[in-house]
């Protein structure tokens, strides 16, 4: 692959809302500072069905999707100076921005103000489109690939590439930790990595969902406490009692129910995308001069140190493996909130 673009197999939407299916694409030829990535496994992230589908605005077709890739490299430019062949390496939600804005040079990468690449439905600086982890290959410049250590296996640590990093740089921005009352709203693919996360930086640990149905599973990812917000009673009881909620649902909440939540100078934050717009009183956030945030995945940096943390602490996700033609009824078994709690697709059965 040096040499030339070469093809490689894949699954692929060929169009916004059809089923995936079996192709293959072209993947450039390893340039002076790329790596060659052998893919092992590929997270499936909700935002990969908005995507497919063109929940979020029109996106470009054929369509690879997956931003959640664990792999080996098995090749690298003649200018690589991080990897080698034989590392196990991630890619997470960009492989490259701007490199020369504010962002960019702090490490911000996902804020470039020019624009970061996305992993897919993006198109790169030849004006070629990116195609995501749902595939056996890919080629990523060094500065956009992170080392996953020994203590993390590949199949856990995929998903950590977005709903790790997704869930660990908000609750380190509003530094979550001992004497912190954290709130995660949803216990999904992102929520339960956010347990997991809060609980290890030393937060006190509560889940909001929408039933109790799950609460056994976030009692043992190391919540504390487990409510249903469908129960009136929840919003009366917690009043004014948390300091941090991160909101990983993808649907449109009631947000002055949720600010209500939080103690004077408390922070909502938003990482999960809903289709529609959310409407806000507000007097929700004046009252208790309250913040409502959103935040993005994190930089290559964050990435790293996400990384690290979770080989440290034991953290993986926890994973449904499937086979590539299993993604169709997965998609689908996500829309139902039928999977604990993250679709891992083996590539090597693409």
């Amino acid at each position: 692959m040096t040499t030339r673009t070469t093809t490689v197999p894949a699954y692929a939407a060929p169009a916004a809302k059809a089923p995936l299916e079996r192709t293959t694409i072209p993947r450039r030829a390893v340039g002076e500072h790329d790596v060659l990535i052998e893919i092992k496994y590929a997270g499936i992230c909700h935002s990969d069905i908005h995507q497919a589908r063109d929940g979020w605005g029109e996106g470009i077709f054929p369509m690879v999707p997956g931003h959640e890739i664990a792999g080996v490299v098995t090749e690298v430019g003649p200018g690589v100076t991080t990897f080698a062949v034989g590392d196990r390496v991630g890619v997470g939600c960009m492989v490259d921005s701007c490199r020369v804005c504010d962002n960019c040079k702090a490490g911000l990468q996902q804020y470039c103000t020019n624009g970061s690449v996305l992993t897919y439905n993006a198109l790169d600086k030849d004006g070629e489109p990116t195609y995501g982890g749902y595939s056996t290959h890919i080629v990523v410049d060094e500065a956009f690939t992170v080392r996953i250590p020994d203590g993390l296996s590949l199949d856990v640590a995929a998903p950590l590439l977005c709903a790790g990093i997704t869930t660990y740089s908000p609750l380190r921005r509003w530094n979550a930790g001992p004497g912190k009352k954290v709130a995660v709203v949803g216990l999904g693919g992102l929520g339960h990595m956010a347990v997991k996360i809060a609980s290890a930086l030393g937060a006190e640990v509560t889940v909001l969902s929408q039933s109790l149905r799950k609460k056994d599973d976030g009692l043992s990812l190391g919540a504390q406490h487990y409510y249903a917000t469908s129960d009136d009673a929840t919003f009366e009881a917690l009043a004014g009692t948390f300091d941090l909620i991160v909101s990983t649902v993808s649907a449109p909440l009631p947000l002055d129910r949720f600010l209500g939540l939080l103690k004077t100078d408390g922070a909502m934050v938003n990482v999960g995308a809903p289709e529609e717009p959310v409407s806000l009183n507000l007097f929700s956030l004046i009252g208790g001069r309250r913040t409502l945030a959103g935040s993005a995945i994190g930089g290559i940096p964050e990435t790293q140190e996400m990384l690290d943390f979770c080989a440290e602490h034991g953290l993986g996700a926890e994973i449904e493996l499937i086979r590539a033609d299993q993604i169709n009824e997965a998609y689908e078994r996500v829309l139902r909130s039928d999977v604990r709690y993250r679709f891992v697709i083996d590539t090597g059965t693409i």
